[in-house]
């Protein structure tokens, strides 16, 4: 008779029976598989559940499933994990590699924090107006590239490119003015065919789940190379995704009313019930917190997001990852991006002592953020990394 345990919760811990998101884990000389967290631990779904759909090296074969089988999973885990389950089913988070957790599909950034258009705005058109006459109406993004998603610890290569000098003319070399964007991400789960927007009523129908997304930024290629058609190579070498996918069944307790839109959106963007997140994101620079950024003062919702990305008939697919872009609050502790906190490099920040604006080699980078729980508490989204190899 196999041995069975029981996982035990620490109090307080952020990854509780309400929770239970996913990720794909290699045990120690074994081929990657997905897991859901329980604590400090990991169900091996394919043992757990006995189904074979969960020894994959992605989610995306149970993500194409779609909403229904997704509440049915859930619940099976939640059941399981109430109960003892096989020793062979248990892992430590500890004893493990933690890959990327989604095949991406297509990556679309979007810009929706109202305090950060704002202040990039003030930042780069001081005597303008800070929002462009379009900003208000649509959630503005942009195509990025989906190979270069890469999960939370990996080391991220600095990036050359061309780079404004002060004769006006460019050179190329690494980015100095390397920097973040505190983001949250969706994933997509059940696609959609071309020629068929996607509903804002319908967000629930087609997205799986959120993961916290660093959107790494060279703004000094980007500010040179971005004039007229938009973000490029200061921003496609390296979008690092949490291993962490937290359903969306989970934030259920999260969902707040959208802040005031004005003016109202057109109709294809307006919902029965506009809602938006109450999630509390952390950035810690060097170990040291530099900033919170608040994701419930968006101004453009996730489900507003996936109506204006597929308004035009474009299609998605399982795996596709939409990010809401640098979150942002108008307060100095709460700009998610260190262009923002240092006001474009003249306002410098204290770190260990030193004043810095910008990321250097070596620097290291962890996002975190929490958010309600249902039946009370906070829920965890785990936590993005990465460090600056060179």
């Amino acid at each position: 008779m196999s041995s069975r345990v029981r996982i035990e919760v620490p109090e307080g811990s952020g990854f509780g029976p309400a929770h239970l998101p996913y990720c794909v884990f290699r045990p120690l000389g074994e081929e990657p598989r997905v897991g859901a967290r329980l604590g400090d631990d990991l169900i091996d779904l394919a043992v757990a559940l006995d189904d074979p759909m969960f020894a994959q090296p992605s989610l995306n074969a149970f993500m194409t499933q779609g909403p229904q089988c997704w509440r049915e999973v859930r619940e099976l885990v939640r059941t399981a994990a109430e109960a003892e389950l096989p020793a062979a089913a248990v892992h430590s988070v500890a004893s493990v590699q933690l890959d990327l957790p989604v095949g991406i599909g297509d990556y679309v950034d979007f810009y929706a924090s109202i305090d950060h258009a704002t202040a990039m705005g003030r930042i780069f058109r001081p005597d303008g107006e800070a929002l462009l006459p379009n900003w208000r109406y649509l959630p503005v993004g942009y195509h990025g590239r989906a190979g270069t998603v890469v999960v939370s610890g990996t080391e991220i290569i600095r990036p050359e490119g061309q780079r404004r000098t002060d004769s006006g003319a460019p050179d190329f070399g690494p980015s100095r003015r390397l920097d973040i964007e505190a983001e949250l991400g969706f994933l997509v789960g059940a696609g959609s065919p071309l020629g068929t927007p996607i509903r804002t009523d319908a967000f629930d129908e087609h997205v799986f789940g959120v993961a916290l997304v660093n959107d790494w930024s060279a703004r000094d290629i980007q500010g040179w190379e971005a004039q007229p058609l938009g973000p490029f190579l200061g921003k496609s070498f390296a979008t690092t995704l949490s291993a962490w996918v937290t359903p969306l069944e989970a934030l259920a307790d999260a969902r707040i009313p959208l802040p005031e839109q004005d003016p109202e959106p057109l109709p294809y963007l307006c919902a029965k019930e506009p809602w938006g997140l109450d999630i509390e994101l952390e950035v810690r620079w060097n170990g040291q917190r530099v900033s919170t950024p608040p994701f419930r003062r968006m101004y453009w919702s996730p489900a507003q997001m996936l109506a204006h990305m597929t308004a035009n008939g474009a299609s998605t697919r399982t795996g596709d990852l939409f990010a809401s872009g640098t979150i942002s609050g108008p307060e100095r502790h709460e700009r998610g991006s260190f262009m923002e906190l240092s006001w474009g490099g003249t306002e410098p920040i204290t770190l260990d002592g030193v004043q810095r604006t910008f990321l250097e080699n070596g620097d290291e980078v962890v996002i975190t953020a929490t958010a309600p729980a249902i039946g009370g508490g906070r829920l965890s989204l785990g936590e993005v990394r990465g460090r600056v190899a060179g």
